[in-house]
């Protein structure tokens, strides 16, 4: 009978530590891929910093990629904690699973609220940057995002095109364009001369709509990913804890 009862113990052990090592492989993906869309919101939206007063985009960008290394290296302790059967380490595990449990919490709430500021600014600095920075001496940076803003969003202005109008660098004399030639679309050298909706996006809307609506759907995304994380990190809890009670009861 107590032979049974101790082979019935080792097997839970054993199920258990699978199904940890388990999780830890997930919880491992899963900060690869934060990792990676931190990286890819530093590289590839890089350009839309310079438009915004605050670092809130890019210290978002630099949150993520450290999220991401650490889940990974907290992953990578879990397995080590898990096959070895360290109990010592199974609790510093456990510990640092709570830690980036409540710092997930904070950092939601923060994004939120910050999110409320981020919008507030957009709608306050964006056509002011727009019109008088643009193409202006050192600031290629600034014309550099707005050109890119234009194209990729498919927008004009910052409400919309007449917003140029009050723009320096379509107000000096020598320019010809009515608005800038990336509004067009079909860019092409002196295409904003004309500002046709056949010619120009016109009628498709200000570039801060489309701007706070990329914006958002970033914003759902990291939700979506934070709530996925923390699933899993309550389940690696759960997992840890019974896995610790196991092999403290083990007599080997």
């Amino acid at each position: 009978m107590e032979v049974r009862r101790e082979k019935k113990h080792a097997c839970g052990t054993i199920c258990l530590k699978y199904l940890l090592f388990l999780f830890n492989v997930l919880f491992w993906l899963a900060g690869g891929a934060v990792l990676a869309v931190g990286v890819w919101t530093l590289v590839e939206k890089s350009d839309y910093i310079s438009l915004l007063s605050s670092s809130f985009y890019a210290t978002s960008a630099y949150i993520l990629i450290a999220a991401g290394v650490i889940v990974i290296v907290t992953g990578i302790i879990g397995c080590c904690a898990t096959l070895n059967e360290m109990k010592s380490l199974l609790i510093v595990y456990l510990i640092l699973l709570l830690c980036i449990f409540l710092l997930e919490i904070i950092a939601g709430v923060l994004a939120y609220i910050n999110y409320q500021e981020l919008d507030e600014e957009l709608k306050q600095n964006l056509k002011v940057t727009m019109q008088q920075k643009y193409q202006q001496p050192g600031e290629e940076s600034i014309t550099q995002a707005v050109d890119k803003l234009h194209q990729e969003f498919k927008c004009c202005g910052s409400h919309n095109f007449s917003d140029w109008s009050d723009s320096v660098w379509i107000q000096a004399a020598e320019n010809e364009r009515l608005v800038p030639d990336s509004c067009c679309k079909t860019p092409g050298e002196l295409c904003g001369r004309r500002d046709h909706p056949s010619n120009i996006y016109r009628v498709e809307g200000g570039c801060i709509m489309k701007l706070e609506e990329f914006l958002l759907s970033q914003l759902y995304i990291l939700g979506a990913v934070g709530i996925g994380i923390a699933f899993l990190q309550l389940l690696g809890m759960m997992f840890t804890c019974c896995l610790y009670r196991n092999l403290k009861e083990d007599p080997y």
